[in-house]
């Protein structure tokens, strides 16, 4: 008989999580770390580490440990993996969560701002995945965790490069998934609907979008950050041994509504 905490127990697994300050990543942080996972946060924005670590409560400096880097940074990302290796001696979780956005109309948009946005979804998870995945390799066990979007297919209207971006990850965990099911690793992402960041508000919503938005969600409202947080101890627990290559979506439904 399965028991609920076996089955989703994380004790001591170390979970990597690259973008971990931001609006959804934080969240996931914070449910990794409450269920007793050492957790390491690298980030580009020193302020929003600050105030994810004011709201984790019981900061254990020996289970939370963070790095300042840009994960377009190859090289920087490489360092700082010998440095977690040294102090954790290994690595069971990888969240690759790093990506802006843009509501440039489509004639607009120029070629930096459309590489600016694919490099910081796309590039940023292929990085994640290559510096990180291949020590899991070594070890024979991992769980990597990509996130994708309900924008991944059929896009969103206002977000082209955004869009094109959240495919690529979608297509490239289930690649990575088929190429590394074998060697122990399963690679899989998760399909959030609507989550909006106060600058998704300013930029995205306007009255009339969040009220087709709602009308399209059978649940009627927009998710919050915590309720990724399932999704995210079950791809990162061996409850979730058989699954790779999939995409889990959390949306309230936005997927499956027709007319």
């Amino acid at each position: 008989m399965y028991q609920l905490k076996k089955l989703f127990n994380l004790n001591n697994k170390v979970a990597v999580v690259v973008g971990g300050a931001g609006y959804l990543c934080s969240s996931m942080v914070k449910g990794l770390y409450d269920n007793n996972c050492k957790i390491v946060v690298i980030d580009l924005r020193k302020k929003k580490i600050n105030l994810l670590k004011e709201k984790i409560k019981n900061l254990d400096k020996n289970r939370f440990t963070h790095f300042v880097a840009n994960a377009l940074d190859k090289k920087k990302l490489i360092k700082i993996k010998k440095q977690i290796y040294k102090k954790f001696n290994k690595v069971d979780i990888l969240i690759n969560g790093v990506g802006i956005n843009a509501s440039t109309d489509f004639l607009k948009i120029n070629h930096k701002e459309w590489n600016k946005v694919i490099n910081s979804h796309l590039t940023a998870t292929l990085n994640g995945c290559q510096v990180f995945g291949e020590e899991m390799i070594k070890n024979k066990y991992g769980s990597i965790i990509n996130v994708s979007s309900a924008s991944a297919g059929p896009p969103l209207s206002k977000a082209f490069a955004y869009s094109v971006a959240k495919a690529g990850i979608k297509n490239l965990t289930q690649n990575l998934g088929r190429e590394w099911g074998k060697k122990g690793i399963r690679v899989n992402c998760i399909r959030p609907g609507f989550f909006p960041t106060e600058w998704n508000k300013k930029n995205f919503l306007d009255k009339k979008r969040i009220k087709k938005i709602h009308e399209h969600t059978p649940m009627n409202r927009f998710g919050n950050p915590d309720e990724l947080i399932g999704a995210i101890l079950w791809l990162s627990s061996d409850a979730s041994s058989f699954v790779t290559g999939s995409e889990v979506t959390v949306d309230g439904g936005f997927s499956c509504m027709t007319i």
